[in-house]
């Protein structure tokens, strides 16, 4: 889920894109012995795109991770950040690397993905109370550099997730599809993306991934999916965590975001940068 802004230098200029060769068909897991998760549960990913609602902390442990992103998250504002800046986070801190690297949360993804994942992605997303800027529909894989399209992204609930707060909400099945139109969005001041997928639901039915803190949802990079403005009086911040088969090949130096979390990559393709700092000073430039 990529939910960054036109401006953002992470979002690579949809020019530079259109000239770069891309595989974006929809590859169905072919995973048969996963330790993690069942072979329904692989089926109804691939049948449906997504997974929700897989616990991974439990209430202490949650409550642990969120105060961290509490006190990341205000030295971020104060040094002039805004709460969806906190992005390629596991290049930066230590205890974004570890989330990305826990696992507990690699075990599920490598049960879709097979034995030899990468991670290079951590994003945190954090929906202020009162936050008017809705994610309009759109699929990720239109948005990064990467070939061919097998990466899982998964959303671990730092808080609360639910329809009052704008928890995602899902396509079902639209990954099936492939890549599908976007169009740009005529008011890029008043949400977060600067592409939209219009009349989303001709392709399938809109589900919310409702989470509890410390649960998590995995959805496909070619998944219809987006949320609401968040009209509540309650923050929702989750992490994204990106992930992918080591076989795939990124552009336009997107290599340098990847550590190898499970199995090796055998060509050396993407960078394994090591752990960082616990606590460093705060950078809000892109990485």
């Amino acid at each position: 889920m990529t939910d960054d802004t036109p401006q953002n230098p992470l979002v690579p200029d949809q020019g530079e894109l259109k000239d770069v060769a891309r595989d974006l068909r929809f590859f169905p897991s072919v995973v048969r012995d996963g330790t993690v998760l069942s072979a329904a549960q692989v089926e109804a990913f691939n049948r449906d795109g997504y997974l929700k609602g897989i616990r991974i902390f439990d209430e202490t442990e949650i409550s642990g991770h969120r105060a961290y992103l509490d006190a990341l998250l205000a030295r971020v504002l104060a040094a002039g950040g805004s709460s969806y800046s906190i992005a390629t986070a596991h290049l930066r801190y230590g205890p974004v690397y570890d989330l990305l690297t826990h696992p507990r949360i690699v075990a599920c993804v490598r049960d879709l993905l097979g034995p030899n994942v990468v991670g290079w992605g951590a994003h945190y997303f954090c929906k202020m109370p009162r936050d008017n800027k809705p994610v309009l529909w759109h699929q990720d894989a239109v948005y990064w550099p990467l070939t061919p399209s097998k990466t899982v992204t998964v959303w671990l609930a730092i808080d609360d997730a639910d329809v009052e707060n704008a928890c995602m909400r899902f396509i079902e099945g639209s990954h099936r599809f492939g890549p599908v139109t976007h169009l740009p969005s005529e008011a890029a001041e008043d949400n977060v993306l600067n592409l939209k997928v219009e009349d989303a639901e001709r392709y399938g039915r809109a589900v919310d991934d409702v989470l509890r803190a410390g649960e998590v949802s995995l959805h496909n990079d070619l998944l219809l999916h987006g949320s609401e403005a968040n009209t509540s009086d309650r923050r929702r911040c989750g992490l994204t965590l990106r992930y992918c088969a080591a076989e795939v090949r990124a552009i336009l130096g997107w290599h340098k975001k990847g550590v190898v979390v499970s199995g090796e990559d055998p060509d050396g393709h993407w960078a394994n940068a090591p752990r960082p700092e616990d606590d460093p000073p705060v950078d809000v430039t892109p990485v």
